[in-house]
């Protein structure tokens, strides 16, 4: 029976085939139609992009740089799609799976240097996605639920329905159309949500419009002072004006530089080739490929995220009203947060942070308040919020139920679509440490230990700042090193004939190719040793491997050309 199933499986494959070297000699405009009939792959992409770490970049963006960095994430969004581009032309022209391709034509290390840090990324990251998808649930939609046990309940509901949801994905070309509808539908209502969330705020009236379309014009002065906002309160803290001037410059420094080097993550660096071959696609999809990651990551990226900044910089940015009250004291809820920046003010002027260490909880508490009012205000509008502060926020401009139901229902959305995506990659992940591409027990497998370390992982080691520091620092700086050595890998794999033979880019498309993958691998590799320099003695060691896995994969790539050349 299962036999019977495969070949009517590869026979469908074999039809879309021949049907799609039909439809790439068709005109524009009919060829784009039937590209859309055919998208899936990119739509994966954009289902695990639009996770918590987007919707937390955009809120921190829009709170510290209102308007002014509208450009920031669409163009770190394009850098990383003209890199999955070129992974998806070298993995459709070859036809052969990418760590194979790597480890024969490159080096065993930088192939298994790859998998190794999308399998902890996936089981790591998944982790804060269950956080961010329960407490969207018991916070915004189902109070009724925020108790522990109702945690319990919605982390196991998450996990019961992403497991079966990949189980349709396993289950033949038809099961692969359905998960694909269901995540294109999930990716629909998260933009859709923040969508309306922008619209309603427009009716109220609460957007400058103007404003929002001139942070659409590139500024890259913002990576050297503060943002026009900051202006007046900066120069009402006097004699600290210059440290909350240079605090606020490197704040911003960090988010456009941290936006370079994680637009793409290392899972999705897997998950695109991978599947793409699951569906059978070839050299013919090369062009749906492109159009795919077009319309489903960038598009749905560009918009969800862009709404979330638009709505942080109208309801946060230069504002501090949520965060004190009339006495200059933090609201409930907010004093962690609020002198968390306050602390690293008295840091400042007791001339480090070591200094604190040696004041009593009282001396401590005295010095917090007699701080300048103007000085607990500017540190009331860095405050990083989150996006129930932000629902809760919109509540007077939109009314209850589209901040909480519709803002809600976007958080879900996003933390719900990553999860079902990180593990559908562990399955593919898991098959491919065993060499057994297909294997259906194998991908459930892998599927189910992200979705269970995700889902367990939340109450016994995400709670614990000990255990979340163990485990996402170290993955963080892994992943993170890996970026740019996947790009550099499928770099050099772009430019090598054994790999693509006649198919391999020449005179004016090999300049073009190797010019955007040129900057893109550029850009992520300056943003991560930034990123990874932040990080002490982990990230010195992150640096250390990114260096030490450059110079193997330069080398091996030319050690393996001697070997073709002299064979």
């Amino acid at each position: 029976m299962s036999n019977q199933h495969d070949d009517a499986n590869i026979s469908q494959r074999d039809g879309e085939n021949e049907a799609m070297a039909e439809i790439v000699q068709r005109p524009l405009k009919s060829r784009l139609a039937a590209y859309a009939k055919r998208s899936g792959p990119g739509w994966l992409q954009g289902a695990i992009t639009l996770g918590g770490g987007s919707l937390a970049s955009a809120l921190y963006l829009g709170t510290i740089a209102g308007d002014s960095m509208m450009w920031l994430q669409p163009m770190a969004m394009i850098l990383g799609v003209i890199m999955l581009s070129a992974i998806a032309f070298v993995t459709l022209t070859s036809g052969q799976r990418p760590f194979r391709l790597i480890n024969q034509h490159i080096s065993p290390v930088l192939g298994w240097a790859w998998v190794i840090a999308t399998l902890l990324a996936n089981m790591v990251w998944c982790m804060p996605q269950f956080a961010l998808g329960s407490a969207a649930v018991q916070q915004n939609l189902l109070p009724m639920l925020n108790t522990p046990s109702g945690g319990v309940l919605v982390c196991g509901a998450l996990f019961a329905v992403s497991l079966m949801i990949n189980f349709f994905y396993e289950s033949g070309n038809r099961g692969i159309r359905l998960f694909e509808g269901i995540l294109k539908l999930m990716v629909a209502v998260v933009v859709l949500s923040f969508f309306g969330v922008v619209v309603a705020m427009t009716v109220g009236g609460g957007l400058d419009w103007s404003s929002v379309l001139g942070g659409l014009v590139p500024d890259f002065s913002l990576l050297t002072r503060p943002a026009e906002g900051f202006a007046s309160a900066i120069a009402a803290t006097g004699s600290f004006a210059d440290y909350w001037s240079a605090k606020i410059t490197a704040d911003q420094r960090d988010i456009m530089i941290a936006a370079f080097g994680n637009a793409v993550g290392i899972n999705m660096t897997f998950l695109l080739p991978y599947s793409m071959l699951n569906k059978g696609w070839g050299k013919n999809h090369r062009g749906l490929a492109i159009f795919d990651l077009s319309t489903g990551l960038i598009i749905p990226f560009v918009l969800a995220t862009s709404c979330v900044v638009i709505a942080a910089s109208a309801q946060f940015h230069a504002k501090g009203g949520d965060v004190l009250d009339a006495t200059g004291k933090p609201k409930p809820g907010m004093e962690t947060a609020f002198y968390q920046v306050v602390d690293a003010r008295l840091a400042a002027e007791a001339g480090g942070a070591g200094e604190l260490g040696k004041w009593t909880p009282e001396q401590l508490a005295a010095r917090r308040e007699a701080l300048p009012l103007a000085d607990k205000e500017l540190a009331a509008m860095l405050v990083q919020r989150d996006n129930f502060q932000l629902a809760n926020a919109l509540e007077p401009l939109t009314g209850p139920r589209i901040a909480q139901w519709v803002f809600g229902i976007g958080v879900l959305g996003m933390a719900f679509s990553t999860i079902i995506i990180l593990m559908l990659i562990n399955g593919f992940v898991l098959c491919e440490i065993f060499n057994q591409p297909g294997n259906r027990v194998l991908h459930m497998t892998g599927a189910a230990l992200a979705g269970i370390g995700g889902s367990a992982g939340l109450f016994f080691l995400w709670s614990d700042s000990q255990a979340k520091a163990a485990l996402a620092v170290p993955t963080s700086v892994f992943g993170g090193a890996m970026i740019p050595i996947a790009y550099f890998t499928f770099l050099l794999l772009m430019n090598s004939d054994r790999v693509l033979g006649e198919a391999r880019p020449r005179g004016v498309a090999a300049l073009r190719w190797n010019a955007l993958m040129l900057v893109a691998t550029g850009v992520a590799t300056a943003a991560t040793i930034w990123v990874l320099a932040s990080k002490g003695t982990a990230g010195k060691v992150g640096i250390a491997v990114l260096v030490a896995l450059f110079v193997l994969g330069a080398a091996g790539f030319r050690k393996k050309g001697r070997q073709h050349a002299a064979g």
